[in-house]
C-alpha cells in the first residue's frame, strides 16, 4: 500500500519525541489503523495522527474503515488486511464481542493487534484508553447535573449497544448520578444511534415526544450532540433543555454557540492514533510496556498499566467559551 507522507498541521502532539522515537526505530511496519467508519469527523481526525506518525517514524502506517457503522463490515475488513500481511493492527472496534474471532486470526498469524476504546477486549497485545471510561461518564454527568440544578428526567444515547466504551460512559455516568443526585431520573432505554447524527436528531424527536418534561441528554457518539441539539434547536428549546456528551468542536460547534449544546468532552482522536501506532512498534520491538511511562505524547505522560489495558489521563471538557482552542 502506498506510504502516506502528510505532514499533520496543528495537531497537538509531541513532535520532538516522535522525532526521537523514529531516530532509533528503523521505520519499515506495514500497520493499518481501522476504525469504525470511515469519513466522520472523528475519525478524519485520528487519521491525522496516523499519518503524522507515518511521516515522522517511517512506517507505512495507514487508515481504513468501513462504509458503515457495522460490526461485521469492520471484521471483514480486518480479512482484508490479514491477507494483505500487515504486520500490526491498531483497531478502534464497533463491537470488541464480534471482533474477538478474527483479531484471534490476525494474532495467531503473527500480526500485532493494538485496540482502543475496548478494555475488555481479550485478543489484543494492549488496549489503549485515554482515561477510565467510567469516570469520564461521571464527568459527564457531573455537567448534566450542575446544568439541570441536580433534578429532573434525562435521556442517555449511545453509538451502538455493543460499543463498549459508550455504554460504559453512559453506565459510568448513571451510577454516579444515583450515588449523587438521587433527584434526577433516567428515563427510557438506551437510545441506539449507529454514529448517525441523522438518526441521533429521529431519536431525540422520538424522546422529546415521548417525555415532554425532559430536561437533560447525554451523548456518546461523536455525533449524537449534534443531532440531539438540532432536534432542541428546533423546538426553540435551548433554554430548557441541558445537553452534554462526547463530540468534537468541529462537529458540535454551531450548536455550542447556540446554546443547543450545553458542552462536550473528548479526548484528541489524532493523538490516540499515533498512541495506538506507537505502541504496535514498541510491541514488534520488543520494548518493555511499563506502569507510568511516558509515551511521550499529551495525556499519555504516564500512563497506568492493569493488566493489558493502558489509561491516560487526556480528556477535555469544552464549552462555547473555550472551543477556539480546540480548532478541529
Amino acid at each position: 500500500m502506498k506510504k502516506h507522507t502528510i505532514l499533520l498541521a496543528g495537531a497537538l502532539v509531541a513532535g520532538t519525541a516522535l522525532s526521537a522515537f523514529a531516530a532509533s526505530h528503523g521505520g519499515s511496519k506495514q500497520i493499518a489503523t481501522v476504525v469504525k467508519i470511515a469519513g466522520i469527523q472523528w475519525f478524519n481526525r485520528m487519521e491525522e495522527g496516523v499519518k503524522k506518525f507515518a511521516e515522522e517514524s517511517g512506517n507505512n502506517a495507514y487508515q481504513v474503515g468501513p462504509a458503515q457503522a457495522d460490526p461485521q463490515q469492520q471484521a471483514a475488513l480486518i480479512e482484508d488486511m490479514i491477507a494483505q500481511g500487515v504486520d500490526a493492527l491498531a483497531v478502534v472496534p464497533m463491537s470488541p464481542e464480534a471482533l474477538e474471532p478474527v483479531l484471534k486470526r490476525a494474532m495467531d498469524s503473527g500480526i500485532t493487534v493494538i485496540t482502543h476504546e475496548a478494555a475488555a477486549q481479550e485478543n489484543t497485545n494492549y488496549d489503549l484508553e485515554a482515561f477510565v471510561n467510567e469516570d469520564f461518564g461521571a464527568n459527564l454527568m457531573e455537567q448534566l447535573a450542575q446544568c439541570m440544578g441536580g433534578k429532573g428526567e434525562y435521556a442517555v444515547y449511545v453509538g451502538s449497544l455493543t460499543s463498549q466504551t459508550h455504554n460504559q460512559w453512559v453506565d459510568g455516568g448513571i451510577a454516579y448520578q444515583k450515588a449523587n443526585y438521587p433527584d434526577m431520573v433516567l428515563v427510557g432505554d438506551k437510545n441506539e444511534t449507529f454514529d448517525d447524527a441523522e438518526k441521533a436528531y429521529t431519536k431525540a424527536q422520538e424522546v422529546l415526544r415521548a417525555y415532554p418534561n425532559i430536561k437533560g441528554m447525554q451523548g456518546s457518539a461523536s455525533t449524537d450532540v449534534a443531532g440531539i441539539g438540532r432536534a432542541v434547536e428546533e423546538r426553540g428549546m435551548e433554554d430548557d433543555i441541558c445537553v452534554f456528551g462526547t463530540s468534537l468542536p468541529s462537529i458540535a460547534g454551531q450548536y455550542l454557540e447556540t446554546g443547543a449544546v450545553d458542552g462536550i468532552g473528548f479526548w484528541d482522536p489524532a493523538v490516540a492514533g499515533e498512541a495506538m501506532n506507537k505502541l504496535a512498534v514498541m510491541v514488534m520491538e520488543g520494548e518493555t510496556v511499563a506502569d507510568g511511562m511516558d509515551l511521550g505524547l499529551p495525556g499519555y505522560e504516564k500512563v497506568t498499566l492493569d493488566g493489558k489495558v493502558i489509561y491516560g489521563q487526556a480528556w477535555v471538557n469544552v464549552n462555547k467559551d473555550n472551543m477556539a482552542d480546540y480548532p478541529f
